[in-house]
């Protein structure tokens, strides 16, 4: 008989590069320590991008140096300023021009930071992280991103020169009746705040598609690494919590502030950022709770199954002793005053008991309803 053997039946359970890539993540999540400071890698591509306006006209341009954008401290209209890649010359010259404050250039150049809110002498700062679903590789991906609010200035320094989640503002400023066009820096600086919090609920929602089918997973129990996918799922609950929790203080600073450079009128809107925060903190506790719940519920599955393994062997186990009792009792050496040992039916009364002591087990095993 050809037996045909497939050792990936086996080995899917076992990924070595799974439990490598575990491992990593978990690293990455537990290695910051702010005593240390990182080393930060030089951008390769360096984006910057200015939109100034006003309500009648618009002017975009994509500049090659961070010098070209120096004229529009003093244009007299709304500017908005986005760096997307971090070089130190860049960021130190263009917060020179606009007189930023050189711990918010270490600030900007830090990694791993806790987003936090800031004010200076003539202008306001402010660090969080844009985050990113990855598909691919089931994570959260963070991006930090650094906002400086200035007299008709708003600068924004990103880490990544192909991403971001600004694409609908972009599209809003060249509309001359949007409402941003209407508005100051400080309604600028409100509307990218505002995208940022909203594109946290997108990474949530795919979250939460995760969630559900992990607790289909569970509920049937029929993959031997849920427990894996829940300790992975876990940990990326732990980026999120992570990076939206201090977005509520940061966004209470931008209440409490009073700083000229934030109007009366546009406090409600970051109001609503703030309700908006205080949500995803809500959901992202929800989030953690399903999890620990269905932590629970793996565990409780992996009893129950061990607990009916365990009864049908114990069932077998008490099938089994009354043949093994008269087999030892016929088995014995000694039988010149045992008659019994020499009949002919002898034989066929020993194995009828053995037949006859368990269906009567069986039957009172069913009848006082243990399985």
């Amino acid at each position: 008989m050809n037996v045909r053997i497939r050792p990936e039946k086996y080995l899917r359970y076992l990924n070595p590069t799974n439990l490598f890539a575990n491992k990593q993540r978990t690293k990455e999540i537990l290695s910051a320590n702010p005593t240390v400071i990182p080393h930060r890698e030089e951008a390769k591509d360096v984006v910057i991008s200015v939109f100034d306006y006003d309500v009648n006209s618009l002017e975009e341009r994509k500049l090659k140096k961070t010098d070209e954008c120096f004229n529009y401290k003093t244009s007299g209209r709304t500017t908005w300023i986005n760096i997307d890649g971090l070089r130190k010359a860049d960021v130190e010259s263009v917060c020179a021009h606009f007189d930023i404050h050189p711990l918010i250039i270490e600030d900007i150049l830090s990694i791993n930071q806790r987003p936090k809110m800031e004010e200076a002498e003539n202008s306001i700062f402010c660090l969080l992280n844009m985050l990113y679903y990855n598909e691919q590789k089931n994570s959260v991906e963070q991006e930090q991103i650094s906002i400086i609010l200035a007299k008709d200035v708003v600068i924004s320094f990103q880490e990544d020169a192909h991403r971001d989640v600004f694409t609908s503002l972009r599209e809003k400023l060249k509309s001359p009746h949007n409402k941003i066009r209407q508005r100051p820096a400080d309604y600028l600086c409100y509307s990218l705040l505002d995208l940022i919090v909203d594109h946290y609920f997108v990474v949530m929602e795919k979250l939460s598609a995760r969630i559900e089918e992990l607790e289909e997973e569970v509920t049937r129990g029929n993959n031997p690494r849920a427990l894996s996918h829940i300790t992975q799922l876990r940990k990326e609950l732990i980026v999120l919590k992570r990076n939206i929790s201090p977005v509520r203080e940061l966004i209470n600073g931008f209440l409490r502030t009073d700083s000229d450079l934030l109007e009366e009128r546009h406090v409600k809107y970051y109001k609503d950022v703030y309700d908006h925060i205080v949500q995803a903190l809500d959901l992202s506790d929800n989030y953690r709770d399903v999890m620990v719940s269905l932590h629970d519920l793996h565990i409780n599955n992996v009893n129950l199954k061990m607990n009916e393994v365990m009864k049908v062997m114990a069932i077998v186990t008490c099938l089994l002793a009354p043949a093994t009792v008269i087999g030892g009792i016929f088995g014995m050496n000694f039988d010149e005053n045992v008659n019994f040992f020499h009949q002919r039916w002898g034989f066929y009364a020993a194995v009828s008991m053995m037949l006859i002591i368990p269906i009567v087990m069986l039957w009172m095993f069913r009848k006082r309803g243990w399985f």
